[in-house]
């Protein structure tokens, strides 16, 4: 019996998409508004669900005080009220896109989170845009 518990987050942050190897008409016409200089920011909303077996001794697929934990931990206190590219190591040489932070959030917390568990990240960069990882 298969069980999936969620959890909700959020973080605030700003972020530009360009590519430092492209030239600024090149990054203005693939990311548009997005490649603005001075940045701009988004309200994130995070979605970190856990699907697995359920452990007949605790009743958890996954303790979820244990997962808002690690999303506090890990996610949150390294993204929040953060620039993604100037504060957050992990985008030095990766484009802050809603695709690359999800997989970077994926991948950060799979670290801490049984293998025998399967994980997928929502990412929400605004209400109606967001994107899913599963993990490969």
């Amino acid at each position: 019996m298969r069980v999936t518990v969620s959890r909700k987050a959020h973080f605030n942050a700003a972020h530009r998409l360009y590519r430092k190897d492209w030239s600024m008409e090149k990054n203005d016409l693939v990311f548009g508004k997005c490649n603005n200089p001075n940045y701009h920011g988004h309200n994130y909303e995070l979605i970190v669900s856990v699907t697995g077996e359920i452990d007949q001794e605790t009743g958890f697929v996954m303790d979820v005080k244990i997962l808002s934990d690690l999303i506090k931990e890990h996610i949150e206190n390294a993204f929040d009220h953060k620039n993604l590219n100037l504060d957050v190591p992990d985008f030095d040489n990766l484009n802050p896109t809603a695709e690359n932070i999800a997989v970077v959030i994926w991948n950060k917390l799979r670290n801490y989170i049984k293998d025998s568990l399967d994980l997928e990240v929502v990412l929400y960069e605004t209400p109606r845009n967001f994107v899913t990882y599963k993990g490969n």
